[in-house]
């Protein structure tokens, strides 16, 4: 067991040294900017965009999952962000279409360079997939969990990079959730 956790932790933080600050940076930027923020992903996708939604909230940021019973339509000074490793799906595609025609920002996070979605910016997470191309990184774990673990801890260090220089553990606790 100990030599499976050492072996995947390693996996993830070769893949996470590799993400391109620069992409990451301006992630940061358009979450700062967007009056709102909707996440959509698929699959274990949409689970990680469920934890950052969640997170995002205890920050304070006003922030929607897409098909979500009380998601509101999204606007013009609003950001999109999609969560999928292959970014090709039909319904991430379409999402981004109605942002796009409603002048919304959007962004995704994938480990493919070439997901073909009109974007406003993108962090590739240059993980393996279930695809198992032949340019993605070795792996012992099954699927797509790579890229699914390498997700979860790129965007919880997005969440730390927000809440520098705040004394935030009492002020998120604030919205944690108190009818569980």
């Amino acid at each position: 067991m100990k030599r499976m956790i050492e072996t995947i932790l390693h996996e993830n933080a070769l893949v996470l040294a590799a993400v391109d600050k620069k992409e990451t940076d301006e992630l940061l930027k358009k979450i700062k900017e967007a009056t709102r923020i909707f996440l959509y992903g698929e699959g274990r996708s949409g689970l990680i965009g469920k934890a950052f939604a969640m997170r995002l909230m205890h920050c304070g940021y006003n922030v929607y999952v897409i098909g979500e019973t009380i998601t509101p339509s999204i606007d013009k000074d609003d950001l999109l962000m999609g969560i999928s490793a292959s970014g090709t799906s039909p319904s991430l595609i379409h999402h981004f279409s109605k942002a796009e025609e409603v002048g919304a920002a959007t962004f995704v996070v994938t480990a493919s360079t070439e997901h073909g979605l009109l974007s406003d910016g993108t962090v590739v997470i240059p993980a393996a997939t279930k695809r198992r191309r032949k340019e993605e990184p070795e792996t012992i774990q099954p699927l797509g969990s790579q890229f699914d673990q390498s997700a979860h801890l790129l965007l919880d260090a997005i969440i730390l990079v927000l809440l520098e220089g705040r004394d935030h553990n009492d002020e998120l606790l604030q919205r944690h959730a108190n009818v569980e």
